[in-house]
């Protein structure tokens, strides 16, 4: 073992530049998923004290026991209290004070006319609480509202908006209110809660605008007076309240908040980002795995020498290993700090790009630091174990050859079996994605693609550098051919080093593709469900937003050109003991404006005890037209309707619709999510637009726009994904380079007798340059057109698998002028990669260079 080590030791003092790549493709994965960790911990924890100062104040909460969860949605809604009891808690022996928290939707126009927010997280109003240890929000600027018409806003809401106090602006809650500004607040010592917004307004104007009806509220807040615990407040509360009302202690409500936060952006957000950690360390492999390939395929002398001389096979293998140890831990370890470096940078960029990064220390577990770590060396060792074990095998008569032949390009063996496993893989995918819908089965089947491709590739670029270098004969003359020649000379390397290239871009494919197919999906919804002229909306996504008011839709029905105005609100109930959510609509107005697909039974006269359903639910119910459904509300009461109307499609209707009258008794706060509207004969879009603008106007100016325009904006949100996905991968490709460079100069290292040869007859610095380039370019296309094959079949088995397990249809898109420019990208990714090691080669010594042995 000593010996292996002092060997290791000698090798890489003398060949430090050879793991120079390996060094840094560690050295950025494991970077990339240190800093992803660090990141989750530290907003973790800053959120924890966040929460943990804001509600420090509020010993226990008492609220509505149960909720209604609709799927798709981590949060459910749950009923209104009474404020009436804040009388009766306050003679609770321990309470010191009680106040309801009225709350609801509800966002401000910003100085520019702009909503603010409501881009994901959500838009809040509710009533000013004057205990300042009950408020979450802490008075800073100003005063509390006194008047009908005065709020506070949080600082970070007043700063996007360009707001200050003393000015006068629109809160739609969804109806437009005139607010008067009269205060900044912060939450937990900061200026706002992430994104969200907040606006602060007297009760009785809380009262009027954000519930169904005075005398509600979502919640109610107690503080405990001196001595008791919260545990205690709580124990104490419970015998007092109504049945279906609890009591939960402060900690417990601050816990429920930072999971909320957790769930709906730091869990995606840190998956998303250890996923592209993933995608990078996969990558990294491929490099890595190449890079000890090559070198123990140029130490073949080497090595055999130390069989002659009596070392054993375990000596050569272990020296490998201890080389690529010594390497993984080094790399890893700078990984970390890196990855740590990363976590203060974002925690610096994310204020300037407009999320408030809550103040505080990096918090750094031993989980978040031991975890790279290990994984860093199991790549970096698992790369290099097959080169290691190839190095043991080396037989000691291998000191006299000159030359070893790579013939995996020729091996059928290797054909034979990469044929089999795409055989194999197309037929578990296309089973997964058509015969039997399995989620687990298109996985299954894009894995084995992948290892197929990986399999076949030394096969396909003997093939492929032929067909892709044919041009470069014709085009570059001798330096072409010797290019595509080089490139064909060793398969193998061709194909791993071009693998890492492919993996980058068939993951950029697989989205640019999903993403498109996002896009015609929305466009085919759009165009197949809404036959109206223009949609009303307002621009939002996730949880913002306050909605359309509901009264909106009946001014533009009075409109001269409007022919049909329907507007779309949302409702919950538990269907049979299943949150869904409730289409609440005019159903005769609806089925002139959507195409609902075949209708058995009648949409007209649906009343106060009708509804209707999708043909899907109703299959999943075992409903059809004249059954009965119960439906219980958020307030607790239980209803039977009468199933009078089954419809076919719900892509923009939804699955279950009933009237205004039905959804009244029941509902909070009352908004719409779209109008949809269809003009009379004759009336022209532009004239009818213009005329649907105007009348919006007064409704707090929501977006009127027309059908093409309305699926554009609501696919809207695929381009920013988009475009975090390349920024992300970005990360893959730039290992990728670096793998193509490393490959070519440790190949320019082996090849340096003979590029003193063709340097000594004649060829000039500028022609080998442009040789190394040109063989760079060509394991770049290589690698492009493999992963632009890849992602896209991956892309279509996302789509279709997304078919299956959704009851929307889904529409498959090649975006060909995306595709181009990936493809553009990867190729000048290749001719970048080839930028160093053809100046390299260049400045070689001719002389030196031909007595190379």
């Amino acid at each position: 073992m000593n010996a292996s080590v002092r060997l290791s030791a000698s090798s890489l003092r003398a060949h430090k530049r050879r793991f120079a790549g390996t060094f840094l493709a560690v050295f950025l994965g494991v970077a990339f998923l240190a800093g992803t960790l660090v990141m989750g911990d530290t907003l973790r924890a800053s959120f924890d004290t966040m929460f943990g100062n804001a509600t420090s104040g509020t010993d226990a909460v008492v609220r509505s026991a149960d909720a209604i969860t609709t799927p798709g949605e981590s949060e459910g809604v749950r009923e209104p209290v009474a404020t009436d009891l804040v009388g009766t808690i306050e003679k609770v022996p321990g309470v010191a004070a009680a106040a309801p928290n009225i709350q609801g939707a509800g966002q401000l126009i910003g100085k520019n006319g702009d909503p603010i927010g409501g881009q994901g997280p959500p838009t809040l109003a509710g009533n000013w609480i004057t205990d300042p240890e009950l408020n979450a929000y802490r008075l800073a600027e100003g005063h509390a509202p006194r008047s009908p018409g005065e709020v506070v806003i949080d600082r970070g809401t007043a700063e996007r908006g360009d707001l200050k106090i003393g000015d006068t602006t629109t809160l739609r809650t969804p109806d437009p209110v005139k607010v008067t500004v009269v205060g900044l607040a912060t939450f937990g010592g900061e200026d706002g809660m992430a994104q969200v917004t907040f606006t602060g307004m007297t009760r009785a104007d809380a009262e009027k605008y954000l519930t169904a009806a005075p005398g509600e509220a979502a919640t109610v807040q107690v503080r405990a007076g001196p001595g008791v615990s919260q545990q205690e407040l709580v124990d104490a509360l419970t015998p007092v309240l109504p049945k279906g009302v609890e009591a939960i202690t402060g900690q417990e409500s601050a816990e429920e908040n930072t999971d909320m936060i957790s769930s709906q952006f730091l869990s995606v957000f840190t998956t998303l980002l250890l996923v592209f950690s993933g995608v990078a360390l996969l990558v990294a492999t491929f490099s890595i795995h190449n890079t000890f390939a090559i070198v123990v395929a140029q130490r073949t002398r080497e090595n055999a020498l130390l069989r002659a001389l009596g070392a054993s096979r375990r000596q050569v293998t272990v020296a490998t290993l201890v080389e690529a140890s010594a390497v993984a831990v080094v790399a890893s370890a700078a990984g970390i700090a890196g990855g740590i470096g990363i976590a203060a940078g974002l925690q610096a960029l994310f204020p300037a790009i407009g999320f408030p990064f809550p103040d505080g220390d990096l918090a750094i577990s031993a989980l978040s630091m031991a975890l790279p770590l290990a994984v860093g060396v199991v790549v970096c060792l698992g790369s290099a174990l097959l080169p290691a074990l190839r190095a043991g095998r080396t037989a000691p008569l291998a000191a006299l050859r000159e030359t070893a032949v790579d013939t995996s390009g020729a091996s059928r063996t290797r054909a034979v079996t990469g044929l089999a496993l795409i055989a194999l893989a197309l037929g578990v995918t296309l089973t997964g994605v058509l015969a039997s819908p399995s989620i687990w089965l298109a996985a299954t089947g894009a894995v084995l693609a992948l290892i197929a491709f990986v399999v076949l590739g030394p096969v396909a670029s003997t093939t492929a550098v032929r067909f892709l270098g044919g041009p470069l004969d014709r085009l570059r003359g001798v330096t072409g051919g010797l290019a595509r020649r080089n490139a064909l000379r060793s398969p193998k390397r061709t194909a791993a080093t071009a693998s890492a290239l492919m993996i980058g871009v068939a993951v950029v494919s697989l989205f640019t593709v999903f993403g498109a197919s996002l896009k015609a999906t929305m466009d085919q919804t759009v165009a197949r469900s809404f036959a109206g002229d223009v949609a009303i909306s307002t621009p939002s996504f996730g949880a913002g937003g306050s909605g359309l008011s509901p009264r909106l839709a009946d001014a533009v029905q009075r409109l001269p050109e409007v022919d049909t105005a329907v507007g779309l609100g949302r409702g919950v109930a538990e269907v049979d003991g299943k949150g869904r959510a409730l289409t609440v609509t005019d159903p005769v107005a609806l089925e002139r404006t959507f195409d609902l697909g075949e209708i058995r039974g009648s949409m007209n006269g649906l009343g106060t005890d009708g509804i209707a359903i999708t043909e899907n639910e109703a299959g999943k119910q075992h409903l059809a037209t004249g059954d009965k459904a119960r439906l219980t509300f958020t307030d607790g009461r239980t209803q039977t309707f009468t199933v009078r109307a089954v419809y076919g499609r719900s892509e923009l209707a939804g699955d279950y619709v009933i009237t205004r009258d039905a959804w009244a008794p029941h509902r909070t706060q009352d908004a719409d999510t779209l109008v949809a509207v269809s003009f009379k004969d004759g009336v022209g879009t532009d004239d009818g637009k213009a005329a649907v603008e105007k009348a919006a106007a007064q409704y707090g100016n929501p977006e009127v726009q027309t059908r093409d325009e309305y699926a554009q904006s609501a696919a809207g949100g695929i381009d920013m994904m988009l475009t975090l996905v390349y920024a992300l991968l970005a990360l893959a490709v730039l290992i990728a380079l670096l793998g193509i460079a490393n490959t070519l100069t440790l190949a320019i290292h082996e090849r340096t007798r003979e590029l003193g040869l063709l340097r000594a007859v004649g060829q000039t610095r500028s022609q080998l340059r442009a040789m190394v380039r040109w063989e760079s370019i060509l394991v770049a296309a290589f690698g492009t057109v493999g992963g632009l094959a890849l992602g896209a079949f991956l892309g279509w088995v996302l789509v279709e698998a997304s078919d299956g397990a959704s009851d929307s249809a889904f529409a498959f898109a090649m975006p060909p002028l995306q595709l181009t420019v990936v493809a553009l990208v990867g190729l000048t990714a290749g001719a970048l990669a080839g930028l160093r090691p053809a100046r390299r080669a260049a400045r070689l010594d001719v002389l030196r260079a031909i007595a190379t042995e």
